[in-house]
């Protein structure tokens, strides 16, 4: 396995466990007059390049992909879209931990799917299993699995007291 690759791979999990049980050195790091939740999103989304760039590193790219590539990926895309669509940046990106009221969502895939966002996720990498070596496909799914059981430490119901 490319020590390099792998770490990429890795590279956002141990920010969001410092996130999720450090919210307040986020919200002081970042400042006042900035959001927490839209900066979170531009390192997330910088170190979701990272992990990409490190996939495509070790891939071998075929055409055409196997059959399960696409109901595997579409759903787990379609999973993303709708989670993002129905908690919008701020309950995506740990409003909740930064201490913003976001409310409670029960439409699908909520109260159907448990961690719907982490399910679409791993979905989409098990698409490219044809395309990219196991361990790294592994090694992301454990990345999120990990953040699946830190998160579920916690009783939903109770709120964050307001860190902002």
């Amino acid at each position: 396995m490319g020590i390099a690759a792998a770490i990429g791979v890795i590279s956002p999990f141990p920010f969001y466990f410092w996130l999720w049980t450090s919210p307040q050195s986020w919200v002081d790091l970042c400042g006042k007059g900035r959001n927490p939740c839209k900066v979170m999103a531009y390192v997330a989304h910088f170190l979701k390049l990272v992990q990409f760039i490190s996939l495509f590193s070790v891939s071998s790219l075929h055409w055409p992909p196997p059959l399960y590539f696409w109901p595997l990926f579409a759903f787990g895309q379609f999973l993303n879209f709708r989670v993002y669509q129905l908690l919008g940046e701020a309950g995506t990106y740990y409003g909740v931990r930064f201490g913003k009221e976001i409310p409670w969502v029960t439409e699908f895939p909520f109260g159907v799917i448990k961690d719907p966002q982490y399910v679409g996720s791993i979905l989409s990498l098990l698409a490219c299993l044809s395309w990219v070596p196991f361990q790294y496909i592994v090694l992301w799914v454990l990345g999120y699995l990990f953040m699946i059981q830190v998160e579920s430490k916690e009783d939903p119901s109770t709120r964050a007291k307001p860190l902002l």
